[in-house]
This record gives structure tokens, C-alpha cells and sequence, in this order.
């Protein structure tokens, strides 16, 4: 999707659902520079591709099963990564003539039936029945648009036989007043639609992994490098200082450090990167 749907937020939630269900995992999140590309052209394209299994993997994969496409500026760049034969759900709102001015295309891909044909195409008018599920708690079209992201969550969890109910923990901790109730609207309502629509054949089930027992940790490569960072200051006996500017990735780096107090951690949020780069220059 476009960078700022919460593709990373996305993916990072099934991920952590599937860990706790058991599944062996790997990840690529894959996001745009930190200059933010125009909205809806294909360099703002934000994705996350995750690979589940019943087994020992070691790899997110060359060749996804399945390709989410919010918009078509996701569908130009990720479209090529698709297996042949592979599930392509696309939200068919999002191609509206300006959209696909921004993504480059003079023409509109999901009306040319031999364009896709490779494809098991799915249209999902994701947007306006994100807008629907949240319509009755008043929040307004714009605002309902932002929670499409977990009507996608939604769906696919219903694909894959993901339970809902972490999901729906974790949202209710996280989130406040109108933007929980309307983010649990879309996970609903993406999850019901799937279960209610008939569009797919079957659900799928990937059982957990037949893992040794003991006790697993779920890490991301942010958290690990902030851990490295803890654990450099205790080793060399020098307090850490960071200066971020909030941006993904950099957003997670800033907050698991920020827990690290106690161990003579400081953390600032800058302005921006140079006035970041500036505070960390003048701590050391």
C-alpha cells in the first residue's frame, strides 16, 4: 500500500499472531526512503512480506502466494513478485482515474481481463465497506478510510485461519476512544466479509511448527539492534543517548530504547534527522 496505510503495522500483526499460534516465520519488511515519495506513486509504495510455515524456514521467500494490493501504485511494484497461479486481492476502490494517473498507468489494469490472467484476481472494495463497518460510530468517510488497513488484517486472517482475538487485545491496549472502535469495526468486518463473501475457495491452514520446547522470543530487527545498543553501554559502562526523528523504521528503535531507562538510556525526539544527528553529536 501507499506509505502511511499501515502496511508495516499490518504485517507486523499477523506476524506476531501467527508466532503466537505457533507458525516458524520470517519477515521482509520493505518501506520507501524517508523523503516521502507523492502519495500513490510507485516509490511511496510501503510493503511487508511474510512467510509462515509449518516447518523450519529461514527466508521470507522469493515468490509470495498471495499479493495484498491497496492501490495501483502497489500493484505496479509488487506485482512482479507474485507466483503464476498466485492470489491477487486488490481493493477495487483505489482505481479510480487519479489513482491510476499517480501510478503511471494509462489504463485501468483490473478492466483488461488479459492483463491479470495469470492471477486469481480478487476484487475487494475494501475502502467503502471499511467506511460502511464505521459509519454507525460516527466516524467520518476520511477519518474510516485510515482503518482499511485492518480490514485487509481482517480478511486475510480469516484466509490463513489466523485468530482474531490477539488482534483485537492488542487494538483495545493500543488504541483510544473513536480510532479503537473503528479500527475493531474494520478487523470485523474484514474477517465477516471473507467468512460471508464466497469469493475464495477455502480457507487455508498452516499448522504450527513442530518446534523444540523452550522458551521463544518474537524479535524484530529494530528491537534487536536497541537490545545491542543497551547492552554495548553496559559493556563499555558509558550511558547510550539517541536522537530520532519518528519515522518507520527509526519509530521502534525510539520507543524500545525510551523503556530502557534504567539502564542509563536517554532518549529525545527531534524535530528532524539533521537536528537528530546534531543532539547525538553534542551528547557524545
Amino acid at each position: 500500500g501507499d506509505s502511511g496505510d499501515g502496511m508495516q503495522l499490518t504485517g507486523d500483526r499477523f506476524t506476531s499472531v501467527s508466532a503466537l499460534f505457533g507458525n516458524d516465520l520470517s519477515t521482509f519488511p520493505d518501506y520507501p526512503a524517508e523523503i516521502r515519495a507523492p502519495a500513490g506513486t510507485v516509490m511511496g509504495v510501503s510493503s511487508f512480506q511474510v512467510h509462515i510455515s509449518d516447518h523450519d524456514i529461514t527466508t521470507p521467500g522469493d515468490a509470495p502466494n498471495v499479493l495484498v494490493a491497496m492501490n495501483p501504485a502497489a500493484l505496479k511494484a509488487d506485482l512482479h513478485r507474485l507466483e503464476q497461479g498466485g492470489l491477487l486481492i486488490i481493493n477495487s476502490d483505489a482505481f479510480e482515474a487519479r489513482d491510476l494517473e499517480k501510478a503511471g498507468y494509462d489504463h485501468n489494469p483490473i478492466e483488461n481481463p488479459d492483463e491479470l490472467s495469470s492471477y486469481r484476481v480478487v476484487l475487494v472494495p475494501m475502502t467503502s465497506l471499511t467506511q460502511a463497518a464505521t459509519e454507525p460510530l460516527g466516524v467520518k468517510p476520511r477519518d474510516a478510510e485510515r482503518s482499511k488497513n485492518f480490514f485487509a488484517l481482517g480478511l486475510v486472517s480469516w484466509l490463513y485461519s489466523r485468530p482474531i482475538e490477539p488482534t483485537i487485545q492488542w487494538i483495545e491496549g493500543r488504541f483510544k476512544e473513536m480510532v479503537k472502535e473503528s479500527n475493531l469495526a474494520a478487523l470485523k468486518a474484514g474477517w465477516n466479509f471473507g467468512e460471508t463473501s464466497e469469493l475464495f475457495d477455502h480457507p487455508y491452514e498452516v499448522k504450527p511448527a513442530q518446534l523444540p520446547p523452550g522458551e521463544y522470543t518474537n524479535i524484530t530487527g529494530n528491537t534487536a539492534l536497541a537490545w545491542g545498543l543497551v547492552a554495548a553501554g553496559q559493556q563499555a559502562k558509558l550511558p547510550v543517548f539517541l536522537g530520532s526523528y519518528p519515522i518507520t523504521p527509526a519509530s521502534d528503535i525510539l520507543h524500545e530504547l525510551s523503556k530502557h531507562k534504567h539502564f542509563g538510556v536517554r532518549t529525545l525526539q527531534a524535530e528532524d534527522e539533521i537536528a537528530a544527528a546534531g543532539m547525538a553529536l553534542g551528547a557524545s
